[in-house]
């Protein structure tokens, strides 16, 4: 896959620019605070529908201006893709080859793309919840199976806390959710697993290239492991997820632990061999989405 146009105006601190790369390498070259970040964060907001750096999208609005909008074309082995992307008052829009979408479903993973940057030393050093976020995005990119089940067992999710947090809580209503919870955690937990499946020897090969004589292990820790389907830790926990007025216990507590020999990167890693190891999950993956789509999706560092 090549990037062929990135048009931009008032993202960021950038106001006007329309930037095609070249096929192959390309440097962008500037002082500090001139927009190469943006560029890429631009670029990234495209093809995803999201900001690396922010979840509140005003922010990403030129000062004094209303709004942003950004193209991005790329060519494809089968065909060319155009996506725009407009935000506006609050309101973002979204077309794909000129044709409006309302779902970010429709425009996610037209144009793949693996972004690595300084912050990414958190995939290793921070919490679970921003591993579980790099698994959701690469697997959405690949398989809109995923991002549909993904946002069921989210909704189904929330439905169950609000009748957990009923003052007199509806069994049978709890029952239903459990049993869509349950259908909806099972895809996704059977996705993720694959997932880091394939990707561990793609990692450990690509951290043996920058660390020779180091290992990196990655490997998927499930919340419900031992055989149990989530329907039944379920129907387990109901009385204390009562008690709690939550869900406590799903795909949304799973994580993926990382060695480096064989020792967990988290605690025991330097910053050096952290930043190492969220390099070698970033371009194993580049080598995963080209295996799983048959194209390498747009590399930026």
């Amino acid at each position: 896959m090549q990037l062929t146009l990135l048009s931009c105006h008032d993202f960021r601190c950038i106001r006007t620019l329309r930037f095609e790369p070249s096929c192959g390498i390309n440097v962008i070259r500037g002082r500090n605070a001139q927009g190469k970040t943006s560029l890429l964060e631009a670029i990234l907001f495209a093809a995803t529908a999201r900001s690396h750096r922010t979840a509140v999208e005003s922010d990403l609005v030129a000062h004094g201006t209303p709004g942003f909008r950004i193209e991005i074309r790329a060519r494809r082995h089968d065909r060319d893709v155009r996506i725009e992307t407009s935000w506006q008052n609050g309101r973002k829009r979204l077309a794909l080859n000129d044709v409006p979408q309302t779902r970010i479903s429709d425009v996610l993973g037209k144009v793949s793309t693996v972004l690595f940057t300084p912050d990414d030393i958190a995939l290793i050093k921070g919490a679970g919840a921003l591993r579980r976020k790099f698994l959701d995005m690469e697997l959405a990119q690949m398989a809109p199976s995923y991002l549909r089940a993904l946002q069921e067992y989210r909704q189904v999710m929330r439905q169950r806390n609000e009748v957990l947090k009923m003052h007199k809580v509806d069994e049978d209503m709890l029952c239903v959710w459990d049993e869509q919870l349950a259908r909806h955690g099972d895809a996704l937990t059977s996705a993720r697993a694959k997932y880091v499946e394939d990707l561990a020897p793609l990692a450990m090969r690509a951290y043996g290239l920058i660390a020779p004589g180091e290992t990196l292990s990655i490997s998927y820790r499930p919340d419900i492991v031992g055989g149990e389907s989530l329907g039944d830790v379920l129907n387990k926990t109901r009385t204390s997820d009562i008690r709690r007025r939550m869900t406590s216990r799903g795909p949304h507590r799973d994580d993926v632990e990382i060695s480096i020999s064989e020792r967990p990167a988290r605690s025991h890693a330097s910053q050096g061999q952290q930043k190492s190891a969220a390099l070698a999950l970033k371009l194993a993956d580049l080598v995963l989405v080209q295996q799983r789509t048959g194209e390498f999706p747009v590399l930026m560092l």
